[in-house]
């Protein structure tokens, strides 16, 4: 903690926050969650429960002519037992839109998973700790602190040496995202290099990230949250989990997507609203689920253990997927116009595989999620894109 003298502290409120759903008052300060606490109530696994609270997107915002920040966390982390524990999160603090300066935070709870198969886990209390940013600019500046994606953070308290201001409305479109563990930002370095907010600053919106490790499976209770979330641009990622967990068969499947599409249009009935499905990943792309941790070579790798034959009786894999949700979206935009889709190997396909290969075969590496992010950019948010929209009303999104 610091002991600097002549410094304002001010308490973190939720006015202060971009990117999230809910938040839960902690015995420390506030844990910020996106996912909504009745949807919590039905979350059936800890995958999900850790997930929603690692606050990927979520960024305190506020307008200052202070030159050192110091933000109080408690965060947690997360180790796999037998494995090197990963570095501590990044803290990217952005001055008037512009990555300056980067902190981390040492200590904290950490949450250690004794078994990646059933997620089981060992919880180890710690101390809070303090991100510092110091010799920023001086002058009157808005600023952004983008927390790390994935470690749950709980807000303390937030101490400058000039008073803070409320930021004013950006007036930008929100963004609203859901996605599997590529969009939650597995395997970014830092929670501005994930590639939706890659693509957020390419396409000048304001994010609210609903990526979850492990869990893009067409839960009913996120597609509720969606509805109920204020958001101008909508795109929803689906396929990779369904199949990684051999979630359903495909007569389940086609109507899980109608109906999470349907609890959407209750809430956004003519937001464009992009259907987009997997990226390449060849261990999936024909050979069905579950997926599973493979060590052969010391490495954590994944591989696919269903049987290819069984496709015909319905077993699921990418391929079919990407069909079935072409099909899916032709049919529904006969009546919804502002509906679209997107095979998701126009953002990494067979050539990006090649030049930018999955380190464990299911996750990009951070330059390949640049590259997600910039094709997303291009594709979507560029001149002819279906988010190339125009400034709107800056809905909120939480």
């Amino acid at each position: 903690m610091s002991t600097e003298h002549d410094t304002i502290t001010t308490p973190v409120t939720t006015d202060m926050l971009r990117g999230f759903l809910d938040v839960e008052a902690t015995a420390h300060g506030l844990l910020p969650h996106r996912l909504p606490a009745r949807a919590r109530r039905q979350i059936p696994d800890d995958q999900l429960a850790v997930a929603e609270a690692q606050p990927s997107g979520v960024r305190l915002v506020f307008r200052t002519r202070a030159t050192t920040i110091e933000l109080d966390t408690l965060p947690t982390k997360r180790v796999h037992l037998g494995f090197p524990a990963p570095p501590d999160g990044v803290y990217d603090l952005l001055v008037d839109g512009r990555p300056t300066a980067q902190a981390t935070v040492t200590g904290g709870n950490v949450r250690t998973i004794t078994d990646m198969v059933t997620q089981s886990f060992e919880l180890t209390e710690g101390r809070p700790g303090t991100a510092r940013f110091a010799d920023l600019p001086a002058g009157d500046k808005d600023i952004e602190i983008w927390l790390p994606h994935t470690e749950a953070t709980e807000l303390i308290a937030l101490r400058t040496d000039a008073p803070v201001e409320k930021a004013p409305d950006s007036g930008r479109n929100v963004w609203l995202h859901h996605g599997s563990s590529i969009s939650h930002g597995s395997n970014a370095t830092h929670p501005t290099g994930t590639w939706p907010a890659l693509a957020a600053a390419r396409g000048q919106v304001e994010l609210v990230n609903l990526g979850f490790s492990g869990s893009a499976l067409l839960d009913p209770f996120t597609a509720r949250a969606m509805r109920d979330t204020p958001a101008d641009l909508i795109s929803v990622k689906i396929g990779i989990n369904v199949v990684n967990a051999d979630a359903m068969r495909l007569r389940a499947f086609v109507p899980a997507v109608h109906g999470f599409l349907d609890t959407i249009r209750e809430g956004h009935p003519t937001a464009p609203l992009l259907v987009v499905s997997a990226i390449l990943c060849p261990v999936q792309e024909d050979t069905p689920g579950p997926l599973m941790p493979d060590f052969a070579d010391g490495t954590l790798r994944f591989r696919a253990t269903g049987d290819p034959a069984e496709r015909a009786a319905g077993r699921l894999t990418l391929t079919v997927i990407r069909d079935a949700l072409a099909r899916i979206v032709e049919q529904r935009a006969t009546e919804d116009p502002n509906l679209h889709y997107l095979d998701g190997r126009s953002l990494y396909g067979e050539e990006d595989y090649a030049e930018l290969p999955l380190p464990d075969e299911i996750h990009p590496d951070p330059a390949g999620h640049r590259r997600i992010g910039e094709n997303f950019g291009r594709l979507v948010f560029g001149e002819g894109g279906v988010f190339a929209t125009g400034t709107g009303t800056g809905g909120g999104g939480g």
